[in-house]
């Protein structure tokens, strides 16, 4: 069975990040025709062990590479990613997303900072190995009432999750 994971990278626990990231794992799941189904990391619970528990972050890490697809969240700080997303992912082992489809999701409050998800976030995933088909920005603005309203490439997300 295909498994959706989510990494929220937003320092805020239950964040709108969080929130967005689970309405398109939602969206995923019902594109690809599969359940809802995978590990969930809200990294804002793993800020205190960031820096001084490596074990926590590997773990959190280890059930993330259970998810056959993967959404990446995270609001823009300084027209990039989070600090906290850059040290989890810092943590992870040289080709840690080999082979996994990834979508990235950004969320900023202006469209100003549309291109971060492409210039800054889908490197680093691509760096640890990740198919990234399709990156999404998403304005603030449309929290929560369009949070539904994600533009899927239907077609390649079911031609790369097999």
């Amino acid at each position: 069975m295909t498994q959706i994971g989510v990494l929220a990278g937003n320092p805020r626990p239950a964040s709108r990040a969080l929130q967005a990231a689970l309405a398109l794992r939602e969206a995923l799941a019902s594109t690809l025709g599969v359940p809802v189904d995978g590990p969930v990391v809200d990294a804002a619970t793993l800020a205190p062990a960031v820096f001084t528990e490596p074990d926590t972050i590997k773990a959190a890490l280890e059930a993330l590479s259970h998810a056959d697809v993967l959404v990446v969240a995270t609001p823009t700080y300084k027209a990039a990613y989070t600090g906290l997303l850059k040290a989890v992912l810092d943590q992870a082992p040289s080709g840690w997303l080999r082979g996994k489809v990834v979508v990235p999701l950004q969320i900023a409050a202006s469209d100003k900072h549309a291109l971060a998800v492409e210039v800054h976030l889908r490197p680093v995933l691509t760096e640890l190995g990740a198919l990234v088909p399709q990156a999404l920005f998403l304005n603030e603005a449309s929290l929560p009432a369009h949070v539904t309203d994600f533009d899927l490439d239907s077609d390649v997300l079911k031609a790369l999750v097999r």
